[in-house]
């Protein structure tokens, strides 16, 4: 099984403590997705995008937040229109966050190889950027 694109393999303790510190920040995030809008009506959301503050011009990741939060809502028609690939890393987040929660509990731990890359680049190409 050396093609796929992600090694699982029983996991040292430094691994463990690393997957529950990755997923606790992805469950974090997911939480402050979940509950944007409320925040953002008693106006207490994250600042504004610092490169769009200085640049005037939208960093890569800008409309994520919001992409997220309307996928909480099954909102997939403006999860798209404010970032495009919103829906894919939110479905990949929940999955990744499941995964590192039960690799954590069995001992297993999950590395992605090189062949991930090559297919996200090759999605992206296809399915985002255009030949």
């Amino acid at each position: 099984m050396r093609s796929l694109p992600i090694a699982v393999t029983r996991a040292l303790p430094a691994e463990r403590i690393r997957d529950l510190a990755i997923a606790s920040a992805l469950i974090l995030w997911l939480v402050y997705t979940r509950i944007y809008w409320i925040l953002q009506a008693a106006h207490l959301g994250a600042p504004v995008c610092p490169f769009y503050y200085v640049t005037g011009h939208p960093c890569p990741f800008c409309g994520g937040t919001r992409a997220f939060a309307y996928m909480w809502r099954w909102d997939l028609a403006d999860s798209v229109r404010l970032y495009p690939l919103g829906p894919a890393l939110f479905a990949g987040t929940v999955a990744t966050v499941g995964g590192l929660v039960t690799g954590a509990i069995t001992g297993r731990t999950w590395t992605p190889r090189l062949m991930a890359a090559v297919l996200l680049s090759w999605a992206l190409k296809v399915f985002v950027l255009g030949n």
